[in-house]
């Protein structure tokens, strides 16, 4: 498997100076937010957003300052929706840390989303960059309704493949297609070259996110999540819609029975995760993660090689072959 180490090489030197520059915005003189922004940053994630930004910009063309701001809007834009996820699903922990709803508490961290949020919307008005605002704005509405379209089918458990997949499309591949689109736009405007790059991030993100979903049923100890916590929030992934579509009504009555059950003992949990292997619905999954892998990678092809072209390769194996 590719490691993130590697797939850095070519722009290791620009993700260096990058974290001095996101550095620079995560700062503030109002005390309170001044320790949670330091807070933040001192916890920052492997930083896969800006890495994207920055090998699609040089994949097509020369990395320039544009880059550099197009990386921080989108990582501002990236932690903030983590800060409102955290809210949203009353989560205590990010990143193996206490979230910022927990440690303070969710009108703090609402509003800290919203200040980051904020703050990349400046950024890019400051530096004239609309385009790219507009490729972001376009992402973030996307990701509030896949956000809300997935609370509404959660309350009545009727999620379809084709609601998932509108999901996942609107809330983690939105981002990534933002990624892309804005890596390439800060490097050319030819139309084309941005839109290509932009089904280029949305493939490798719904790759991402059915690879996130597959880790749940795996249970290896090294995802971050406890094996089954989807199914403890109650959300339904694409293993378990596609083995519930192979069953019969009284057993796919049964394990719908057990989803909805807000309080689920580690036996109910084992014996969904049995029934989604049972009916093949992590092979089924995989099968869709790799066609959409493959989309991604025939982009990749229409290009000559390069380093960069090397990485991005690699992170598209990566993001089907990771972990955690």
């Amino acid at each position: 498997m590719p490691e993130l180490s590697e797939i850095r090489e070519p722009v290791k030197k620009e993700m260096a100076q990058f974290e001095i520059y996101f550095g620079k915005t995560m700062r503030s003189d109002i005390p309170l937010l001044k320790i949670i922004l330091n807070y933040i940053f001192r916890r920052k994630g492997k930083q896969m957003r800006p890495l994207l930004v920055f090998l699609t910009a040089k994949l097509n063309g020369q990395i320039s300052e544009s880059t550099y701001i197009a990386a921080t809007f989108i990582e501002l834009l990236h932690t903030a929706s983590l800060v409102h996820d955290d809210v949203v699903d009353d989560a205590h922990e990010r990143r193996g840390a206490l979230s910022i709803n927990a440690l303070w508490n969710s009108k703090i961290a609402v509003l800290v989303g919203d200040y980051m949020l904020s703050r990349g919307l400046l950024i890019s008005v400051e530096k004239n960059h609309y385009d790219m605002l507009e490729i972001v704005a376009e992402a973030v509405k996307s990701m509030s309704e896949g956000e809300l379209l997935q609370l509404q089918k959660a309350r009545k458990l009727n999620i379809r493949e084709e609601d998932y997949f509108r999901i996942i499309s609107s809330k983690t591949a939105a981002l990534i297609a933002a990624c892309t689109a804005c890596g390439a736009r800060s490097v050319t405007d030819d139309p084309e070259t941005i839109q290509l790059m932009k089904e280029f991030g949305e493939n490798i993100g719904i790759a991402f996110q059915i690879r996130d979903d597959l880790l749940d049923y795996e249970g290896n100890g090294l995802t971050g999540k406890a094996p089954g916590n989807d199914l403890k929030e109650r959300k339904i992934t694409l293993p378990l819609i596609y083995a519930l579509e192979q069953s019969g009504f009284l057993q796919r009555k049964k394990i719908l029975s057990i989803v909805r059950n807000r309080k689920k003992t580690r036996t109910e949990i084992a014996e969904v995760i049995d029934f989604v292997n049972d009916h093949r619905g992590m092979e089924y999954a995989e099968l869709k993660m790799n066609q959409y892998r493959d989309k991604a990678l025939a982009i990749l092809d229409s290009y000559p090689d390069s380093d960069a072209k090397k990485s991005l390769w690699d992170f598209t194996l990566y993001t089907t072959t990771r972990n955690k």
